[in-house]
């Protein structure tokens, strides 16, 4: 695993990159997100390659438990991959309410995340 520091309207994130499961339980992503906080981000950047797919499955309840943590430590979560041709009902609600706020996104590209919004 490595990491690349971004810094995104005045706050600090970090892109986690690897080529295999960064978070295949809940526990691997609590743990993840209490190193990033305790390391002074203020934010994560993950791959949805990088996260075991039960994630995804809102009835594992997983999703709520990691998005939990991260409000706990208050801590935004930045989640990039291909989300347009999801068949759940459920988690395509989940991912449009969560885009509304400001703690946990899903976004497409990396761009959408670091370019600044046209002025």
């Amino acid at each position: 695993m490595q990491t690349i520091t971004h810094k995104i309207n005045n706050s600090t994130f970090v892109e986690v990159l690897s080529d295999e499961l960064v978070i295949n339980t809940i526990e691997d992503g609590a743990d993840l997100l209490a190193n990033l906080y305790y390391q002074g981000f203020d934010g994560a950047i993950l791959y949805q390659q990088n996260i075991t797919p039960t994630f995804f499955d809102l009835k594992t309840k997983m999703a709520g438990e990691l998005l939990q943590k991260a409000s706990n430590f208050r801590m935004r979560v930045i989640i990039i991959g291909d989300f347009e041709n999801i068949e759940s009902k459920s988690l395509q609600d989940f991912i449009k309410e969560s885009n509304r706020g400001s703690l946990v996104n899903f976004v497409s590209s990396l761009s959408e995340v670091t370019t600044p919004p046209p002025s």
